[in-house]
């Protein structure tokens, strides 16, 4: 752990040298001054806001930047914002951001937005990441991110910040952009955008994509098939704007987890054998499509395929006017969505086959005979024989839920506000009133089903049968399956949230503005769970359907009401246009949504967790140098955390519950430094001291625990990101070089399942054909790197020690080397 003292010392050294770091910037082209560059999201003035001007740390991703990046995912997007910890690690989809410290999983502490207004309320709902619901393509012409600060006060569910991903508008004249991509995973994906003016001051535009790949970790069926597209039409007036967007999206990703490894002798992650660490699938087509049993006898119909599919309609109005000297701003969005994710989940640990076949027969001693034996035999290839010494040469097996759960989301959201700017003698007063509604129904239908599979690429089912004299006596698995229905969950959900806030930009002198905030929220929670049974289907000669949990159609209702104030303080001095600096706190919270009582419809454990933020920064922008550098602080008070550990001598989920105070100091860096007009160099750094102030519990043992004092599960301490950037034969060919470095971080709270530190290298090439027409390569994780982003948060995420079996461990990588190539044109 890094002592406060030497992050004291390195915010010091930041603040006191401006011209050696920065907190924001565009880091893809040399060309970009952040002088001019206007910032919209998270903040609500009438008047124009530069962002060398922001009290509060701001990212702007420029269009540029998003093509020489050509992220795969929108987790992808945020590699390079400072202060945002990334594991895309999991697919196009279904991704975890982690901000400043805040240790939530998928996207619950940030507002994922477009044209600002939240894509879904809470991206935090059991699931349901809110990436899961959106995907980049053409009609985004920028994304804004804004950290931390006022975030809290301008939209829900948002602490540790705000994502923006911006349309284009084509009022100013035709634009055509088509693109088409392929790339060495059987990846092609075709792009388009085209949008006119039509009449006076009124535009329309349509635009999306269609791709299909076997994904980087080929399962041996498509991984990843969909598309996207979105209409828009504006209509500017004298005195304002209107816009209508519809957006269509029907895609399927695979949802990545981790997968086997090996440790050498050095320390060093590995392949092991039988399996690629870089390009291996735990997923194969033996469960691609598969019928499970169920109480109705007509059995439940599995495609592994559908991975985590997502079928949206979105539909957003917004009217932008200004009446006398208000203007008033009403953005609405309506989303009716229904997200299926059937996913393969590695559980428990790996276990050697002869260890498998002795804990059977242990469990089985005195129900069959003295002589009998366990044999693991393949569940589809009746003619091949397991080895359980060195089957693909590892001799281990490996417990996997196929799990099928369906969300359906129907959900309305509309944020008002009215601004006008006063002023006073010197002084002005841009102040803003709004009013923010949302209401969701939802439902989450959970069925899982526990087989056991041998160890290697593209596994296959083992089934387990006891054998005495040369016959079978009893199957203890059926077609691979060791449990059916071993876990059930059927809930109906809603949440409905009002909150009314106010802001004020307080300009006192052409250098100092004083921002001041404050969100009211008030939440309510309802809907029903069914209880759950443990039944015998009767249905097989097997054990697997023996103990079969299912819905006892007894319903509990859930109602619950919570209500919490967000507020902000903030001040930025500007020396000049191009040198200030700001600083802010904000008291901000987080709340329970309906999805955490999917589990249990009673719990009374549930509280708003309060949330205290701060940051100080420095802003320095030049012609050919971009400089920021931002120090901040988070305390999560008394949060609650949930540990699921799976147990493969039961199939069935353990849970433990405990409570901590988090808190982060840090420091983020960025700059962007054009040395000549053939070469400029970004980069951008995070060191912190993420930890648990107090974290306690009692085990199932009856002992008390306390990791106060150990480092936040899963972040890192030092990341950086170096961009080396090219421009060469008069500006036609631009190449960038692109290295990224994360410190150690560790897979539990008790930090003994340690991520050891590694970097990537990544590397882009854009070449101008004609002005119109653009070649493009992009290279990912060069190296080959295994780089590990969780280890194995099945097996236990307060204590992961025991994990490992004869040297092998699960943890997810970062995906192994891909190469794509492009070429676009625009008009």
């Amino acid at each position: 752990m890094y002592s406060k003292s030497k992050v004291f010392c390195a915010i010091a050294l930041a603040l006191s040298t401006p011209a050696a770091f920065a907190e924001s910037s565009s880091t893809s082209t040399a060309q970009d001054n952040d002088v001019e560059t206007i910032v919209v999201t998270a903040r609500a003035g009438s008047k124009t806001l530069r962002k060398s001007e922001a009290s509060y740390a701001v990212s702007t991703i420029s269009e540029q930047d998003l093509m020489m990046d050509a992220p795969m995912s929108v987790a992808d997007v945020m590699k390079s914002v400072p202060g945002f910890w990334v594991e895309s690690s999991g697919g196009e989809a279904s991704n975890n951001i982690r901000v400043r410290g805040i240790p939530r999983d998928g996207y619950s502490s940030i507002s994922l937005q477009e044209n600002g207004l939240a894509i879904q309320h809470d991206g935090g709902l059991g699931y349901l990441n809110s990436d899961q619901s959106f995907r980049l393509d053409e009609t985004i012409e920028r994304v804004e991110v804004v950290r931390g600060g006022p975030s809290s006060v301008f939209a829900s569910n948002a602490p540790g910040g705000v994502v923006n991903f911006i349309t284009r508008k084509a009022y100013d004249g035709e634009r055509i952009v088509f693109k088409t991509e392929l790339g060495d995973y059987s990846h092609g994906r075709i792009d388009g955008y085209y949008g006119t003016p039509i009449g006076e001051d009124m535009f329309v535009s349509v635009g999306g994509f269609y791709r299909t790949n076997d994904g980087v970790r080929d399962p041996g069926f498509d991984a990843n098939k969909g598309g996207q597209i979105r209409f828009t039409l504006g209509k500017r007036f004298d005195s304002g704007e209107l816009l209508f967007d519809y957006r269509y999206l029907n895609d399927r990703t695979a949802f990545l987890l981790p997968v086997p490894l090996a440790q050498d002798s050095n320390g060093d992650i590995t392949s092991m054998p039988g399996f690629d660490a870089n390009y291996g699938s735990f997923m194969s087509p033996e469960v691609e499509h598969n019928r499970y049993r169920d109480p109705s006898g007509n059995g439940y119909d599995f495609d592994l395929g559908d991975g985590t599919h997502t079928t949206l309609h979105q539909y957003s109005m917004s009217a932008d006017f200004n009446v006398s000297e208000w203007t008033i701003k009403n953005s609405f969005r309506y989303r009716l969505s229904d997200t299926l994710r059937n996913g393969l989940f590695p559980t428990g640990g790996l276990e050697s086959a002869n260890d498998r076949i002795a804990s059977y027969e242990n469990a089985l001693a005195g129900m069959i005979p003295g002589d009998a034996n366990v044999e693991l035999r393949f569940a589809n290839h009746p003619g091949l024989t397991f080895d359980p010494n060195n089957n693909a040469g590892n001799g281990m097996v490996l417990n996997g839920n196929l799990l099928s759960v369906d969300v359906p989301l129907d959900e309305i959201i509309n944020d008002l506000r009215i601004s006008r700017q006063f002023n006073f003698g010197e002084q002005s007063h841009d102040v803003s009133f709004g009013v923010y509604y949302a209401d969701y129904d939802y439902e989450f239908n959970r069925y899982m089903a526990t087989a056991m599979f041998e160890v290697r690429d593209q596994p296959r089912l083992l089934d387990a049968v006891v054998t005495h004299n040369g016959e079978d006596i009893l199957a203890i698995s059926e077609n691979g399956i060791l449990r059916y229905g071993s876990l059930y969950n059927r809930v109906d959900g809603e949440g409905q949230t009002l909150a009314a806030y106010v802001a004020d930009e307080w300009q006192i002198n052409d250098q100092l503005r004083i921002d001041l905030g404050a969100r009211y929220e008030w939440i309510e929670l309802g809907g029903q769970v069914e209880g759950t049974t443990v039944i015998d289907l009767e249905q097989s000669a097997s054990l697997a359907d023996d103990q079969f949990i299912t819905g006892n159609g007894i319903f509990t209702p859930i109602d619950e009401s919570y209500n919490e104030l967000a507020w902000t303080i903030g001040a930025n001095y500007q020396i000049n246009k191009k040198f200030g600096f700001f600083g802010r706190y904000t008291d901000s919270f987080r709340t329970p949504n309906a999805s955490d009582f999917n589990g249990n419809p009673e719990r009374d454990d549930l509280r708003v967790e309060p949330i205290s933020m701060a940051e100080v920064g420095l802003k320095y922008v030049q012609d050919n140098l971009n400089v920021y550098a931002t120090a901040f602080y988070t305390y999560f008070d008394n949060m609650r955390f949930t540990d699921y550990a799976f147990d493969n001598d039961t199939n069935t989920y353990t849970q433990q519950t405990a409570y901590g105070d988090t808190e982060t100091f840090g420091i983020e860096l960025e700059a962007l430094w054009t040395l000549t007009d053939w070469f400029d160099l970004g980069a951008t750094a995070t060191l912190q001291s993420p930890e648990y102030k107090t974290f306690s519990f009692t085990n199932s043992a009856g002992e008390a625990i306390d990791f106060g004092g150990n480092q936040l599960i899963r972040v890192p301490e030092d990341s950086a990101r170096i961009t080396a950037g090219f421009n060469l034969l008069d500006g036609d060919l631009r190449t960038e070089l692109v290295v990224e470095h994360y410190g150690d971080r560790y897979g539990d709270v008790a930090n003994q399942v340690v991520l050891p530190e590694y970097q990537s290298l990544n590397a882009s090439v854009m070449y101008y054909l004609t002005p119109n027409l653009t070649f493009q390569l992009n290279a990912q994780n060069l190296t080959n790197e295994i780089g590990l982003t969780e280890g194995n948060p099945r097996a236990g995420q307060f204590i992961g020690e025991g994990q490992q079996a004869d040297g092998y461990f699960l943890a997810r990588p970062i995906l192994g080397r891909t190469i794509r190539a492009s070429l676009r044109y625009q008009f």
